[in-house]
C-alpha cells in the first residue's frame, strides 16, 4: 500500500552543477528512491538538464557559478568561492528550502549548506569521496600547476607540501567567515573539513579504496554512486570491432580537453579501436581508429572497453572499475590526482599529470594496462568489491533513520 503524501520523507537535493559529477551523483540517488515511500525535489542549474532524461520528480533552478570559472579556480589554486558568492549561495538555499519544506537536504559540493540548511534547522547529508575525509592520513599530490613547468615536478612539490597548509586554509577561509556571520562555529583551517561537514558525511567510494582509521558514526560509506546520461547510442555503436582491444575516452566535464589530439596521436598506429565521449567538446580529425560522439552512456562504454582513459575523477573511474576494467587517468586538480594515487596504489590503473602528458607517455601507459593482466585482475577485485554495495538502499536506509521526524 502506498504511503499518503503528507507521511512521505520529503527530501531536497542541492547539486552545485560546477561538473557534471555534482549532478550526476544525487540524481542517481533521487533516482533510486522509492516514489512510494518518498518525496524528491531536486535543484541543479540547468546547465545540463539535456542529460538528465525525464525524472519523476520536480526540478528547481538553483544558480551555480559558471564552469570556467571553478576550472580557473582549480587550475590557478584560488579559492572557487569568495564571501559575496557563499551569501548568495545561502539566500538562494534559505529561499528554497522554505518552498519545498523538507525533512532532509542532501547536497554536492553545495558547500554553503553547512551554513544554511543549519539555519534552517533541516538535517544536511552532504556527498563527498572518502580521499577528501580529514581522518584519511595520506600527503597531497601536486597538481597541474604553473609550478611545475616553471620550476619542475619535483621542486615545485616539495614547495606545494611546504605550502599546501596555507592554500588550505585560504580556500576555507570564505566558508569559516560565512559561517560566524550566522552565528556557527568556523571549521578550522583544513580546507577538508569544508568539504565534507554535514550532519552526515556519505562517501560515495568504498573504504577498501584508502587505508582509513575508524571514522565517527556520522561519516557512512555508501559504495560506488554510477550514473549515465539519458543518450542515444551513435549509429557506429554495434559497427565497433570485437577480435581487437577497444579503448573508452571521455574527459568529462572538468578534463583537460586539450589532452584529446595527444591520446588521438598515441593510439593512431595501435592494433586498437577507441570510442570518445567528449562532453560537449570539439574533436577535431580524429585517427580512423577513433569513433567519437558528444556523449555516451558510461557504464555500458566501460563495460565493452578493455581501457578506460579519463580526467581521473572518481565517477569514469568508477565505472570502469565495476566492469572490471583498469583505468588511464590523465589528471590536473587534486581531486582527479587524490582519486588516482589511491587506483594506481591498489594496482588497477596508471595516473598521468595532464601538464606532463605527450603521445609518447600516453601509447606506453596505454600497452602497460593492455599487456600486464595485473591490472585487470586488480580493477576485476574492485568489480567484486563494489558489488557488495547498493549505494541508493544504503541511501534509503540513512534517509530514513536522520530524516526529521515527519510533522
Amino acid at each position: 500500500m502506498n504511503t499518503g503524501e503528507k507521511d512521505k520523507i520529503r527530501i531536497l537535493f542541492i547539486a552545485e552543477a560546477v561538473s557534471l559529477a555534482h549532478v550526476a551523483r544525487p540524481l542517481a540517488l533521487a533516482l533510486a528512491l522509492d516514489p512510494a515511500r518518498h518525496a524528491v525535489s531536486f535543484a541543479a542549474d540547468p546547465r545540463y538538464n539535456a542529460l538528465l532524461g525525464d525524472p519523476p520528480f520536480p526540478l528547481h533552478r538553483i544558480d551555480s557559478i559558471d564552469g570556467n570559472r571553478f576550472s580557473t579556480a582549480l587550475a590557478r589554486g584560488t579559492p572557487i568561492y569568495d564571501l559575496p558568492t557563499l551569501r548568495r549561495y545561502v539566500g538562494d538555499d534559505l529561499d528554497l528550502i522554505a518552498a519545498v519544506k523538507p525533512h532532509l537536504v542532501v547536497g554536492d559540493f553545495r558547500l554553503s549548506l553547512t551554513a544554511s540548511a543549519r539555519v534552517a534547522g533541516v538535517p544536511y547529508f552532504s556527498i563527498t569521496n572518502s580521499y577528501w575525509s580529514p581522518y584519511a592520513r595520506q600527503r597531497f599530490p601536486l597538481p597541474a600547476h604553473p609550478l611545475a613547468q616553471l620550476l619542475g615536478v619535483a621542486a615545485a612539490q616539495a614547495l606545494f607540501r611546504l605550502a599546501r597548509p596555507v592554500v588550505f586554509a585560504l580556500h576555507a577561509w570564505p566558508l569559516n567567515r560565512l559561517r560566524r556571520e550566522y552565528g556557527l562555529p568556523a571549521l578550522g583551517h583544513d580546507l577538508r573539513r569544508a568539504y565534507t561537514d554535514a550532519d552526515h558525511t556519505l562517501y560515495a567510494d568504498v573504504p577498501e579504496l584508502l587505508n582509513l582509521p575508524a571514522l565517527p558514526a556520522h561519516h557512512h560509506f555508501l559504495g560506488p554512486v554510477l550514473w549515465s546520461p539519458s543518450v542515444p547510442l551513435p549509429e557506429w555503436w554495434e559497427k565497433l570491432p570485437g577480435d581487437i582491444p577497444l579503448i573508452y575516452i571521455t574527459l568529462g566535464s572538468s578534463g583537460e580537453h586539450r589532452a584529446l589530439p595527444l591520446i588521438f596521436d598515441a593510439l593512431a598506429d595501435l592494433p586498437i579501436a577507441a570510442m570518445v565521449a567528449a562532453a560537449g567538446a570539439t574533436v577535431r580529425n580524429p585517427p580512423d581508429n577513433v569513433h567519437a560522439a558528444s556523449y555516451l552512456p558510461g557504464q555500458a562504454a566501460a563495460a565493452r572497453a578493455s581501457v578506460v582513459i579519463c580526467n581521473g575523477g572518481s565517477p569514469t573511474s568508477q565505472q570502469a572499475l565495476a566492469a572490471g576494467v583498469p583505468v588511464l587517468g590523465i589528471a590536473s586538480n587534486l581531486d582527479q590526482f587524490l582519486n588516482m594515487r589511491a587506483i594506481e596504489a591498489r594496482g588497477a590503473g596508471l595516473c598521468l599529470r595532464a601538464d606532463r602528458a605527450a603521445p609518447a607517455a600516453i601509447r606506453h601507459a596505454v600497452m602497460r594496462l593492455l599487456g600486464n593482466p595485473t591490472f585487470r585482475e586488480s580493477a576485476r577485485k574492485f568489480a567484486k568489491i563494489f558489488s557488495h554495495y547498493d549505494a541508493g538502499r544504503r541511501f534509503s536506509e540513512l534517509a530514513a533513520a536522520f530524516a526529521a521526524p515527519v510533522a
